[in-house]
């Protein structure tokens, strides 16, 4: 009895969620395929590198949708260990509120391959660890397949970007060369009274 009451309760779900226009991550095919220049482990610079992005249908798997793909996006995504004590990185199945994937690289209608697309690292890509992940979207505007450069847990084919701190060079220099001449003026302000007090 109990497992029929977590069957329906389960087919509700479902059911509010397609009613609400929702989409799940986790009812979405992943057939589309995405490939990336990072490397496994390399550090990529914000507003300096570039990444070379190939993606189209996945031919190892069997796809009649191909026909119902109207617009493609690709998205560059937080990898988990960019994603713990950050709330804001969170991943959800219901993908209007996931936040795994906040950075769009590309946003165009669908073709079935695109090869050779650069894009430049924007400058306020924030330092973190990623992935790449591309969504295919139906006439209604929702997602209805997926791919992405690294496997289902997220932990393969995974590279970082470097964030601009803000902070240059210069900067520092000229932060070190004010703090030691206010160190020598109030040593020097220091002596000079020292000496008026003894006379």
């Amino acid at each position: 009895m109990k497992s029929i009451l977590l069957l329906a309760s389960l087919i509700l779900c479902f059911l509010s969620s397609v009613t609400n226009g929702d989409v799940l991550f986790s009812s979405l095919p992943r057939s589309l395929s995405v490939s990336a220049s990072p490397t496994e482990g390399q550090v990529l610079k914000a507003g300096e590198n570039d990444i070379v992005l190939a993606f189209g249908l996945n031919q190892t798997v069997a796809n009649q949708t191909n026909g119902l793909y109207k617009k493609m996006e690709v998205k560059l995504c937080y990898a988990p260990i960019s994603q713990v004590d950050r709330k804001w990185r969170k991943t959800v199945d219901n993908l209007k509120k996931d936040k795994t994937c906040q950075f769009t690289i590309y946003d165009k209608p669908y073709e079935t391959n695109v090869e050779g697309f650069r894009w430049k690292i924007e400058k306020d890509i924030p330092t973190a660890t990623y992935f790449v992940r591309a969504y295919a979207y139906g006439s209604n505007g929702e997602e209805i397949a997926y791919g992405q450069t690294t496997n289902d847990k997220k932990t393969d084919n995974l590279f970082r970007i470097q964030g601009i701190s803000g902070r240059h060079a210069s900067l520092d220099i000229a932060s070190v060369c004010f703090s030691v001449f206010a160190l020598v003026s109030l040593f020097g302000f220091f002596m000079i009274e020292k000496r008026q007090s003894k006379s």
